[in-house]
């Protein structure tokens, strides 16, 4: 037991280890083989809707949507403990239970949480994330795709890149513009969109590990109703602000298997422990890791008071795949040529490769490095804003 659990959390943990073992003993160890990408999506499902039975699931939701009306310190707790497991979670499931799930709590009407909160919950529906374009690079906020009002509906047509999953999804959360002669970060509007419905393309995208994970997606005269709007008309950014910072938060506790203890098990394996700079290195990992635990229980309890995460989300995002990318490449370094190649294996000492792959997307995606730094240093350190040209200009008037 960890003597720093309070005597009640002490309890909750004791009982998430025992429904653990008993529910996900299956995932004790890695499987022999790597899961197809059907079988691991069928998986998800299945964890989630476990999971949501016992109402772990989504700990700090309402108990009225199926939460467990948690703190945010059993929620690291059951994270922490289920980390042990060799569980299907990932961006397909993650999605909804990080992303859409919140967003639908904070600005949905009842209709709307009624139909979509509890089947995501339990694995029923799963969702993709369109918000960035091929034009915008990581300007998110120049976004062309449009939304045209049609009595109750909106007939919207553009595209969208980098959609995670979306060909598994079965709904997904969408930004589009509605007004373009406001300014880039005003005129938009925030949707959830069927992706049954008929217009939508869905173009795999082959990445560097071989996989596919991405999509170009189309959207030729797609018919959403009003009532899938999310938020008033053209307040779309800041609901996609509060799901990016979800986002980034949800980034920094996504445990991709790799971290100080797996440096630790390959150096050990490589006989080189008693090396005093790799000793300093995994020494010096761990402290980050611990200082990213506890600044994530910081926010989670801000967030959990009604209070904004602010700047530091990007601040978590920002070191976490920073961090994540050099100690993979170390271990690949350590692990000499067999580091350098990804060979199918799920074990952590064997994953580092795609560790590192993984983690260079992931400066980008939710907000790239350089984006993040600005935050922090406009809105944490005070310093002055970069000079935009294209401020308080409508859309439509901009150079592109």
């Amino acid at each position: 037991m960890d003597f720093l659990d309070t005597p009640d959390e002490a309890i909750f943990r004791e009982q998430a280890r025992s429904w653990l073992a008993e529910c996900a003993a299956e995932y004790r160890n890695p499987p022999s083989e790597p899961y197809s990408e059907e079988e691991f999506v069928g998986r998800a499902r299945r964890w989630l809707k476990c999971k949501s039975e016992a109402r772990y699931s989504a700990i700090l939701w309402p108990e009225a949507v199926g939460g467990r009306g948690g703190t945010p310190i059993q929620q690291v707790i059951f994270e922490s403990e289920e980390g042990r497991y060799y569980v299907p979670n990932g961006p397909i499931s993650n999605l909804g239970i990080r992303l859409a799930g919140p967003t639908l709590l904070q600005y949905g009407n009842p209709d709307q949480i009624e139909r979509l909160v509890r089947p995501t919950l339990q694995g029923d529906i799963l969702w993709g994330q369109l918000f960035s374009e091929p034009a915008g690079g990581s300007d998110l906020a120049a976004l062309q795709t449009r939304a045209v009002r049609d009595g109750s509906n909106w007939i919207v047509n553009g595209q969208k890149i980098w959609s995670s999953w979306a060909h598994h999804a079965d709904w997904a959360i969408l930004l589009a513009r509605t007004d373009p002669k406001q300014p880039k970060h005003k005129g938009l509007t925030f949707f959830l969109l069927d992706m049954k419905s008929p217009g939508i393309e869905l173009r795999p995208i082959r990445q560097i590990s071989g996989k596919s994970d991405f999509n170009e997606t189309f959207l030729t005269d797609v018919v959403i109703p009003d009532s899938n709007r999310l938020g008033a008309v053209n307040a779309g950014w800041d609901v996609a602000m509060f799901t990016l910072t979800n986002e980034r938060l949800g980034g920094a506790a996504a445990d991709t298997g790799v971290d100080s203890r797996t440096i630790y098990r390959i150096a050990r394996a490589a006989g080189l422990l008693d090396n005093a700079g790799v000793r300093e290195r995994i020494a010096h990992w761990f402290a980050i890791e611990q200082g990213l635990k506890n600044l994530r229980y910081r926010v989670l309890t801000k967030v959990s008071k009604g209070e904004g995460a602010g700047p530091m989300a990007a601040l978590s995002k920002l070191v976490t795949y920073r961090k994540l990318q050099e100690l993979s490449a170390y271990a690949m370094d350590l692990k000499g040529y067999s580091g350098s190649f990804g060979d199918g294996d799920a074990s952590a000492e064997d994953a580092v490769f795609e560790a590192y792959i993984w983690s260079a997307a992931m400066r980008l995606a939710g907000g790239s490095d350089e984006i993040l730094s600005n935050q922090l240093a406009e809105r944490l350190l005070g310093l002055p804003r970069e000079a935009r040209s294209d401020k308080g200009v409508p859309f439509d008037q901009l150079t592109r």
